[in-house]
């Protein structure tokens, strides 16, 4: 082997390396795509109604205050697995039942608690939330949050 690199020799060896990591990141990209697809969401349909709950979460900025799958704001609760801790997981309509009582009474005004300010949603914008919420407590995220509490 020489002791000095020649110019092509550095050529081959960035070209056959950028080649070589373009390759990696095409094929993680792939599987990226197809565990989203057919693992993590595959049991649980993009409805219309969840793609509106969304909106409603992102113009609202819940994020700012809640965690959404540990990502988001530690202010308030994980709201990724709120409807199984709150026991309407299955059921739609208790869903968008129990999460409209708990906005309308907002804030509580328990004195040393963080309030959650009142946004006068419709009900329609309120079963959309729903309707994401159970999505996203659907989602396969691998056992995340690690504890049932959030």
């Amino acid at each position: 082997m020489r002791e000095v690199m020649t110019k092509a020799m550095a050529r081959n060896i960035f070209y056959g390396g950028s080649l070589f990591f373009i390759l990696i990141f095409v094929g993680l990209t792939a599987h990226s795509h197809y565990y989203v697809v057919a693992k993590s969401t595959a049991g649980v349909p993009l409805t219309d109604s969840v793609a509106r709950g969304k909106r409603v979460w992102e113009a609202n900025a819940c994020i700012n205050c809640h965690t959404i799958h540990g990502e988001g704001a530690y202010f308030a609760p994980e709201v990724g697995n709120v409807m199984t801790r709150w026991g309407v997981v299955d059921s739609p309509e208790d869903a968008f039942q129990a999460l409209k009582g708990w906005l309308e009474a907002q804030p509580s005004g328990t004195p040393g608690r963080r309030q959650m300010p009142r946004f006068h949603l419709s009900d329609e914008d309120i079963r959309g939330l729903s309707d994401f919420l159970i999505w996203a407590d659907k989602t396969n995220t691998q056992t995340w949050p690690p504890k049932d509490s959030g």
